[in-house]
């Protein structure tokens, strides 16, 4: 009797999720692992990757690190050849065509923004073969206002396998993103706690 009530409860409590969408996403790291994470949604924990720096409170560009922040989640883009998932969210999500870029110099004007390939300064392009990208989230950390060498491009996004570091994103595996988009929006934070 009480296994069945705790059943039922718990499916109650996973169709509120579903109805309401998911406000934060914690990430922490690993113990004993800096670059790599667990990511907590609502009462399920996911493994993640994180930035080679670790996580800092002192975010600077190329150092690697995935900032010490609440980031809400913006907007996102996706592979649709790739990533067919990348539809079901409420989200805005855009299809990653083969001329979109993200502008990673701290002097150029469009510092932290897409851009159109090609371009004349130094770009991250989101087409990727490694198919990192193939859902890639952009978190607001360093957009308004942008403040120059704060760090690009900190994105939720996809996972090499065994999770090694990324850049100074959170990354997931392909799975565990189909499974989350969903329940994510606008309104959805990546809270990064040590």
């Amino acid at each position: 009797m009480a296994r069945s009530y705790k059943k039922k409860r718990d499916r109650n409590a996973a169709g509120a999720i579903l109805a309401k969408g998911l406000r934060v996403l914690t990430v922490r790291a690993r113990p004993g692992h800096p670059s790599q994470g667990l990511l907590q949604a609502g009462k399920t924990v996911f493994a993640c990757a994180l930035g080679r720096g670790g996580i800092s409170a002192g975010k600077r560009e190329g150092d690697g690190a995935t900032p010490l922040a609440s980031m809400r989640i913006l907007t996102g883009y996706f592979r649709g050849d790739q990533f067919a998932a990348g539809r079901r969210t409420r989200l805005a999500m855009a299809s990653i065509g083969p001329d979109l870029g993200w502008c990673e110099v701290p002097d150029d004007r469009n510092y932290n923004r897409p851009v159109k390939i090609p371009y004349g300064a130094s770009h991250e392009r989101m087409r990727r073969d490694d198919r990192l990208y193939d859902a890639c989230l952009v978190l607001d950390w360093n957009i308004a206002p942008r403040r120059r060498g704060r760090g690009s491009a900190i994105f939720f996004h996809l996972a090499r396998p065994g999770f090694t570091p990324t850049e100074g994103c959170v990354a997931v595996t392909a799975r565990t993103m189909a499974r989350l988009l969903p329940l994510l929006s606008d309104r959805t934070v990546v809270r990064v706690v040590r």
